[in-house]
């Protein structure tokens, strides 16, 4: 007699679980961002940010984020791990020393400009510590998304830029 209520509870709480997943099933298009832009960043819609001094603003979707990532990854990380600068260990690519920048770097324009032709921190000169991402390298689209996806983890990845993680 025991068995048998003890075997129904556990019938129950397995039809409980069950459905308890189905309600939190992500959607399809979830499912598809990037773990890192979902989980770290919150990112599952499109999002705006600020293209210009003139507060003009683009969108920019998960998927976008995502490539702006993986450029990231292959173009800057190893100089810019979790938005610090290892040769530069001062100017890190938090939100603050991007905006504290001369010009400053915390738009999508300005950024792009900078990854175009990088220069120093105070604008005076040329720097050869980050590469230049010209135009036969990395389209348009390319680099707006990297400086999206740099500009968002600035804003919102936990640590970034900062000396704590």
């Amino acid at each position: 007699m025991l068995s048998k209520l003890f075997a129904n509870y556990r019938f129950l709480l397995l039809v409980i679980v069950l459905g308890l997943c189905n309600c939190h099933t992500p959607s399809a298009q979830a499912a598809t961002i990037d773990p890192y832009i979902s989980r770290y960043l919150h990112i599952t819609e499109p999002i705006e940010l600020l293209l210009d001094q003139e507060d003009k603003t683009g969108l920019f979707s998960p998927s976008q984020l995502a490539a702006g990532k993986k450029l990231f990854e292959s173009n800057c990380i190893n100089c810019h791990v979790g938005g610090a600068t290892l040769p530069d260990p001062d100017v890190s690519l938090s939100l603050n020393t991007l905006k504290a920048a001369h010009p400053p770097r915390d738009r999508i324009n300005s950024l792009v400009a900078f990854m175009r032709q990088p220069m120093t921190y105070d604008g005076s000169q040329e720097t050869y510590w980050c590469r230049q991402l010209s135009p036969s390298l990395l389209s348009q689209q390319q680099v707006e998304n990297l400086a999206a996806f740099v500009l968002t983890a600035a804003q919102k990845a936990p640590g970034w830029g900062t000396e704590k993680f």
